[in-house]
């Protein structure tokens, strides 16, 4: 489908469009296009079109030569001006539409190449030249869509796998760090000494205690 398509994108640019009232200038121009001068045609439309700047062939006919040279946009904007010129002839409007969403196709601007062909096809509906490439833009524009989610999705699971590594990273540096040190732990046979040792302090204190009270006593019971 795609060497179709691609014969049908070229297709229009076979023959120029052509007029009797046209200058020398254009008639020179059709034939250097004919025989694939794309350049010297492009200089001889050009010289026409200084006669006469609203010449629906010359406009068309030098976006056709620029399209052959590989001058997209200046293609487009050539077409553009010709559809101004001649807006009620359904057929030379189809033809510009047309060979405009070729341009805009080769510029990778799909979407708005879609719009082009479906314009083309409003203005001539018997084009089937115009419906291959129509569908063949939707086509294009349906996998860069799928290309644009795959993307997505890739990064998306890009950042996930970095997230992982940093913290499996940091989780690793802190497996690295020697654990706190601990306070030996006391034996139950130490904490028993230190609670005798309490014990027999608090005794020896309540010991003291009573010696003094005895003899306080004794003193307050001396006679006078």
């Amino acid at each position: 489908m795609k060497k179709f398509v691609f014969f049908i994108l070229i297709i229009l640019f076979v023959l120029p469009l052509t007029a009797q009232e046209e200058s020398p200038d254009v008639r020179s121009g059709n034939k250097m296009y004919k025989a694939e001068k794309f350049t010297d045609a492009e200089v001889a439309y050009r010289k026409g079109l200084e006669k006469n700047p609203k010449s629906f062939e010359a406009n068309y006919n030098l976006g056709n030569a620029l399209y052959r040279q590989g001058k997209y946009n200046e293609a487009l904007e050539q077409y553009k001006t010709s559809l101004a010129l001649q807006p009620d002839q359904k057929t030379k409007v189809a033809s510009a539409l047309h060979n405009a969403g070729n341009a805009l196709l080769n510029e990778k601007k799909i979407e708005e190449s879609i719009a082009a062909y479906k314009m083309a096809l409003k203005a001539n509906p018997k084009d089937n030249g115009t419906r291959y490439n129509l569908a063949y833009a939707q086509t294009l524009l349906q996998k860069q869509q799928q290309n644009k989610d795959q993307d997505k999705k890739d990064q998306q699971e890009k950042q996930e796998q970095e997230q992982k590594e940093q913290e499996q990273k940091e989780q690793d540096q802190q497996n690295q760090q020697p654990p706190p040190t601990k306070q030996p732990e006391m034996s139950k046979e130490n904490a028993q000494q230190i609670l005798d040792a309490l014990m027999q302090d608090e005794k020896n204190t309540l010991d003291k205690a009573k010696k003094q009270n005895v003899r306080s006593r004794r003193s307050a019971d001396k006679d006078w």
